[in-house]
């Protein structure tokens, strides 16, 4: 019992930091990255072995790629945008492969990947900036320009250069290879802080909001969707404990109000900009658009498009944040 509470608490504390990260987009990224680069030090410590033999190159590229596509889908995994983007996509298809909703649709994916490619780059620059796994794919290789390059004509080099990685006594051709994995690992963290820098200025340059205005709008998409998270564990439980009551004390149920399907589908579709409302959600253009309360729950009679358009890049953040744990 006790070490159950124990664990429990650990997954309580786990999760706080997961939600103030969430709630931070910067300190989501610095945590991101960290417990990344962390990662992959224990697993070039303990798992990383060379083959030393033909098969160096792949097992070389497979410790520094496949990592990161794990970590680029579990990103995708995560994303709670990701989701509703998906969510109802093949049941609605007709309406949502429309041409003007399937440039939305693009869009949103590619800010989704554009979070989500966070941890995987991070591992394969720690990783190159190592160099265990380079240094094991590039002695595996069979390219002969580059092995005599790195071996400098030395003699037998080029044949034996797969087994460099278990013989230290060759440590100048692996300080030659570690070198070029550290320049391309620089090269991969200096692309990558540059590309975020230009996409954050493009965005900012072109927003058509205040920078006032985009901060509060921040705090808003982050309690709104804190709120839907407590709101709903609440109300799912309200509506169980009631069915339950009902069901074994053979009593007539309360009457407990729930959105009908069509409230729910208006408000889980993704967030369309436009310059015409000041809606700072889909949830918040459904309350104000709505025009009609009947006995059975909620109903809106119609939500105009306001000559909607495309969101601009600087509000990425609406409709984001991680999939509850």
């Amino acid at each position: 019992m006790q070490k159950k509470s124990s664990v429990k608490l650990q997954m309580d504390k786990f999760k706080t930091v997961l939600n103030i990260a969430n709630k931070q987009t910067n300190l989501g990224f610095g945590l991101v990255a960290l417990m990344t680069a962390g990662g992959e030090q224990i697993f070039s410590s303990v798992a990383f072995k060379c083959p030393c033999n033909e098969l160096n190159f792949l097992y070389g590229m497979v410790f520094l790629l496949v990592p990161a596509l794990a970590l680029l889908l579990l990103g995708y995994i995560l994303s709670k945008k990701m989701w509703r983007l998906l969510t109802g996509f093949w049941y609605n298809r007709a309406k949502k492969c429309a041409c003007k909703n399937l440039i939305a649709t693009f869009k949103a994916f590619l800010q989704i990947s554009s979070m989500a490619f966070v941890a995987p780059s991070t591992w394969i620059a720690v990783a190159l900036l190592h160099g265990n796994y380079y240094e094991c794919a590039m002695t595996g290789t069979t390219i002969n320009s580059y092995n005599q390059y790195v071996c400098k004509d030395k003699s037998d080099c080029a044949k034996n250069l797969h087994m460099f990685p278990c013989d230290k006594r060759n440590e100048e051709v692996l300080r030659i290879i570690r070198a070029q994995s550290q320049i391309l690992g620089w090269l991969v963290i200096s692309s990558i802080m540059l590309s975020s820098l230009l996409i954050i200025c493009w965005a900012r340059c072109n927003s058509p909001i205040s920078y006032q205005q985009l901060k509060f709008w921040m705090e808003y998409a982050e309690e709104e969707s804190a709120l839907m998270d407590k709101y709903t564990d609440k109300h799912a439980k309200d509506l169980a404990e009631r069915n339950l009551k009902s069901f074994f004390n053979q009593t007539v149920p309360e009457n407990i109000i729930t959105p009908s399907n069509k409230d729910w589908e208006k408000i889980s579709s993704l967030y369309r900009f436009s310059t015409k409302d000041h809606y700072y959600s889909t949830l918040h253009r459904y309350v104000e658009s709505n025009e009609d309360k009947t006995d059975e729950g909620i109903r809106m009679t119609s939500i105009r498009s306001n000559e909607s358009t495309d969101n601009p890049a600087v509000l990425h953040f609406v409709d984001g944040g991680m999939v509850s744990i």
